[in-house]
């Protein structure tokens, strides 16, 4: 029997006699699959059975441990501080998260982001706004450190930093569904920043992100459910953020940030982010998701409460420097 079989029958026996890997097996599993130790059917097929059964807090800490080994190039001398994964692209709003991810990069933080592109789900993803804005995305660890000595903040694609789970998100195109590999690349934190954001859709995925994380004793992570599941607040919803800091846990309730529903924009086009940064145009949602996203990571960063933080948010946002590009060119 190939090694790996194990591991699919594991899981494959049905609600009585199938059981949840441990998080040692998983980390084995997972790493058999990473190096090519299992063949293509057997990866198929133990992904799309988790993705029936859904994969238990241990399984994916020790899938999360077993990728961090396979990283592509050494993003952890980059001197990053805070790391994002970017992968579920945006459909109803415009990704105004990377605005607060600029006001973060001007209060001196250096802020990581990684992300991939699904086409087949139509989706903007942030490769296409950095492509469509002039942005640099990073290819390496020393491009990407240079772009953050200059602007503050890089992007770069997951195929450049860790191919073999960029391979397995794209087998989206084979199976017609995502797998976990979505969520583990969230998790990933390649740069091994100090601080780690996540975005999710799913209900309770929010939670379950904290206690992977507590898990893998990362230090100070910390998860919300955001808009499009991605790192950036719903400024129209309540919401909680969760945080995983120094093996404690938290949750931070926000109220609502805007009375009144707005129309979401009849297209998505990159150039608006720039028209608000530099109030050529003026857009209250996207006021409210910037001041928002960075509140809640003043939170996070700061230990502060709701109230200061969104107050602090505030004033940073306001005291931006209005050229968009200052920093890149």
């Amino acid at each position: 029997m190939n090694p790996f079989s194990q591991y699919i029958k594991a899981i494959g026996k049905g609600q009585r006699a199938g059981r949840y890997l441990t998080q040692s097996e998983a980390h084995d599993a997972f790493d058999q699959l990473l190096t090519g130790r299992a063949t293509p059917e057997q990866v198929g097929a133990f992904l799309m059975l988790l993705r029936v059964r859904e994969e238990s807090v241990e399984e994916l800490a020790g899938f999360v441990s077993a990728c961090r080994q396979h990283l592509s190039d050494d993003y952890s001398h980059i001197n990053a501080t805070v790391d994002m994964g970017c992968y579920s692209g945006k459909r109803r709003h415009l990704p105004w998260f990377l605005l607060a991810v600029k006001c973060m990069a001007e209060q001196g933080e250096r802020i990581f982001l990684h992300g991939t592109t699904e086409p087949e789900s139509k989706r903007l993803y942030l490769h296409d706004v950095c492509t469509a804005l002039s942005l640099p995305i990073s290819q390496d660890a020393q491009h990407a450190k240079s772009m953050l000595d200059k602007q503050g903040f890089c992007y770069v694609n997951l195929a450049d930093c860790h191919p073999q789970l960029h391979q397995l998100i794209a087998l989206r195109t084979l199976f017609g569904l995502r797998s976990c590999a979505n969520t583990l690349a969230r998790m990933l934190n390649p740069s091994q920043s100090p601080i780690s954001y996540h975005g999710v859709f799913h209900r309770e995925f929010d939670e379950r992100h904290i206690h992977v994380a507590q898990l893998l004793n990362d230090n100070n992570v910390s998860c919300i459910r955001g808009e499009g599941g991605e790192v950036e607040v719903n400024p129209e919803r309540e919401f909680i953020q969760h945080i995983a800091r120094n093996g404690e846990s938290q949750a931070v309730s926000f109220p609502i940030l805007l009375a009144q529903w707005q129309v979401k924009p009849r297209e998505l086009n990159p150039q608006a982010l720039v028209e608000v940064w530099t109030e050529t145009t003026e857009d209250a949602y996207a006021h409210q998701a910037v001041i928002g996203t960075l509140a809640t990571y003043l939170v996070q960063s700061n230990h502060i409460d709701v109230t200061e933080a969104l107050a602090q948010a505030k004033n940073i946002w306001l005291a931006r420097n209005r050229d968009f590009y200052a920093s890149i060119n």
